[in-house]
């Protein structure tokens, strides 16, 4: 894994817009309608190049294919899957339930997405079936990303921890909670696999390690959470069984929707937990008005050495695009949390298409912002470093 040993290198989280007829295409696709294939597939291919021509253009250094291919980061399972079957019955977070107003509005925003709540559940023995659509995936991004000149210095791919499979797909037929994660630790693990091997590096999305406190597991003190981020990370861990810790990062957030976000566990309680995690860097939120405050907690406690923080530095869920300065500054702000400008790298604090049709930002602005986010990181290194970055 690169570090930003010249300049102060770029990156995201993953998803980005697909446009509108992909996302009709794939939420069609999720909902068992009768879909073109080949014209989602042609579709996919097209998006995938545009949105890689796209991140070279805003001056992203570590790209990925947008996640253009799925209707959501980690919903797409089931389909590679067996074991899977009926309705989850996940709870609604508690500002949902409590701010009647906001809800209505919320709902207004987001007419028509892929399934983010009433996924199916384990309802038997899961295992992974369909070994080829990642391949295929992989294959795809690996030949467009040939075609980029200059090339990306790094490239990224997406999966999802077992954490967020077990909180989003419950379970209806382990024995036990624990039994349920070892599974599909152990099936996702060939997911994994498949993108190391295939020379990139491995992001997990874990927003189950801070965002479930308000989803599933509401009813939890903050100390019993805590102990199930514990036990979330060390199934990760079992899930990367083979895999060295410097070919993966692992991304954490309170949840990509534009809200009050007010039920929020802080950051302190858990950074320890992430710590624990076999990966060499982690993707933490910072960028939004609930979360710029908690560099402190990485003072407070000390940051890895073996790791390198990527610090959401833009906000994903909302139109306004930040000011290069404002982006330097919060660069800055996390070398100095850290001590170290060499392993950190500028990022984002969540996807900006986490579900096909769940979108806070519109297309042509996250372009922008990942362009700021470009600037932002130029301005710091000229700063830190006494010169410009390379173009």
């Amino acid at each position: 894994m690169k570090k930003s040993t010249d300049y102060i290198m770029t990156t995201h989280t993953g998803s980005i817009a697909r446009g509108q007829e992909l996302n009709d295409l794939l939420i069609a696709d999720e909902a068992g309608e009768k879909v073109d294939k080949a014209k989602l597939n042609d579709l996919v291919d097209k998006r995938v190049a545009y949105v890689m021509e796209k991140q070279r253009w805003a001056g992203i250094d570590i790209a990925n294919d947008g996640e253009q291919g799925r209707v959501g980061f980690q919903t797409y399972l089931p389909k590679r899957m067996s074991g899977f079957g009926g309705e989850s019955k996940r709870p609604y977070g508690q500002e949902w339930v409590q701010l009647p107003l906001f809800t209505k509005m919320f709902m207004a925003r987001i007419p028509k997405t892929g399934k983010v709540f009433g996924c199916p559940e384990a309802i038997a023995d899961i295992k992974y079936t369909d070994k080829e659509a990642i391949k295929n995936e992989l294959a795809r991004f690996k030949r467009h990303a040939a075609e980029i000149k200059p090339p990306f210095p790094e490239l990224f791919f997406a999966e999802p921890s077992p954490g967020i499979i077990g909180c989003t797909m419950l379970n209806a037929h382990y024995a036990t909670y624990e039994a349920y994660l070892d599974a599909i630790a152990r099936e996702i693990n060939y997911e994994y696999k498949a993108v190391v091997d295939a020379g990139f590096i491995l992001q997990i999305d874990a927003p189950d390690l801070a965002m479930e406190r308000v989803l599933l597991f509401q009813d939890k003190t903050d100390k019993e959470f805590v102990a199930l981020t514990e036990l979330h990370i060390a199934t990760i861990n079992k899930a990367l069984q083979g895999i060295p810790r410097d070919r993966v990062r692992l991304h954490i957030c309170w949840g990509n929707w534009e809200g009050p976000h007010i039920f929020d566990i802080g950051l302190e309680p858990l950074l320890q937990a992430f710590y624990k995690a076999n990966v060499g860097a982690l993707s933490i939120e910072f960028a939004n008005a609930r979360r710029q405050h908690e560099y402190a907690a990485l003072k407070k406690h000390k940051f890895p050495d073996n790791m390198i923080l990527i610090p959401g530095v833009i906000d994903s869920k909302i139109n306004l695009v930040e000011h290069p300065e404002v982006v330097a500054q919060r660069i800055e702000t996390a070398v100095a949390a850290i001590g170290d400008r060499q392993r950190v790298i500028a990022g984002v604090d969540c996807g900006f298409g986490t579900f096909a049709g769940w979108e806070w930002v519109a297309e042509d602005v996250v372009w922008l912002k990942l362009k700021t986010l470009r600037e932002g990181a130029d301005i710091a290194s000229k700063r830190l470093w006494g010169k410009k970055a390379a173009a």
